[in-house]
């Protein structure tokens, strides 16, 4: 696995992104409303919803920089998991209840002002591709920013939509194509929100990463010098890039605290060099009766 190095992010483009995002939402929730367009309501509800996404990122960016304390020893470094999380999991539910308004108006659609929907979906996708762009580099390795970026991103396409639906209806008079784009909308929203609503919540469970192989690591351990068995491994994560490992070394002999620190230096290497884990806690025994599983499971 190789070396990464990750852009800091400063959350000040987010701010200006959160003030271009509520007053698009506004305009086309207005505009929605006086139009009877469904898919121009669905898309001011998924605007609106970036606009209380980007604000928890943005709250969550500034809360994981602070540092660790005695109440908080790890900080806050997980705020942006939560918010991950919580920005999936909105846009998840909004696309289910999408979907199930534009079924209804799929069965009995109604005729709709496409001169209002064209000119707010154009200011939709001018506003959210300038958002987009304010925050590209800052999703680029940070799962909190990712999902603000995504949220954005699918706007824009979202916005896309209900343009062509705007001069479809303007032109052919083709009614039932704003709730068939509302579906697909539904349908985009939920491709786009569920890895990272996977991601976040494995997180938050303590699950082991994916890319890593416990009963290599096991393998591989067990092969350094005065090593001879290790159990009871856990490893999780605080964020998406700290990776914490902890487990018990059972050792070949009744080594001092300076051989041991020369079996730890190995295995931190291991660990560092091949799944960039940095923060490794070993606990050493010797002849200890107890259960050698790798895995504790009670």
């Amino acid at each position: 696995m190789g070396h990464e190095h990750h852009h800091e992010v400063t959350g000040k483009n987010l701010f200006f992104t959160i003030l271009l995002n509520a007053g698009i939402s506004l305009a086309e929730l207005i505009g929605g409303i006086i139009s009877g367009s469904i898919s121009l309501i669905s898309d001011a509800i998924h605007n609106f919803s970036d606009v209380i996404s980007l604000i928890v990122s943005y709250i969550a960016n500034k809360l994981s920089k602070r540092d660790a304390t005695e109440k908080y020893t790890f900080g806050y470094k997980r705020s942006e998991i939560i918010a991950a999380f919580l920005n999936s999991a909105t846009l998840i539910i909004l696309a289910v209840f999408i979907l199930f308004e534009a079924v209804e108006r799929f069965i009995r659609p109604v005729e709709i002002s496409s001169n209002l929907v064209i000119w707010l979906a154009f200011g939709s996708i001018v506003v959210n591709g300038l958002s987009v762009l304010f925050i590209k580099k800052d999703a680029e390795g940070n799962m909190n920013m990712k999902s603000a970026y995504l949220h954005l991103f699918g706007d824009m396409m979202t916005s896309i939509a209900v343009l062509v639906g705007g001069i479809l209806m303007k032109y052919f008079h083709i009614y039932w194509i704003d709730p068939v784009f509302s579906i697909l909308i539904a349908i985009y929203l939920l491709y786009m929100s569920w890895d990272i609503f996977k991601s976040s919540l494995k997180i938050m469970m303590q699950f082991t990463p994916e890319n890593i192989d416990i009963q290599k690591i096991a393998k591989e351990i067990s092969n350094v010098k005065d090593v001879k068995n290790i159990h009871h491994i856990h490893i999780w994560q605080i964020n998406e890039h700290d990776i914490m490992f902890e487990a018990h070394i059972d050792l070949e002999k009744n080594v001092n605290i300076t051989d041991f620190e020369e079996v730890l230096k190995a295995v931190k290497k291991y660990l560092h060099d091949t799944y960039e884990i940095h923060h490794v806690t070993l606990q050493p025994e010797f002849m200890v009766d107890d259960d050698k599983e790798i895995i504790k499971t009670h």
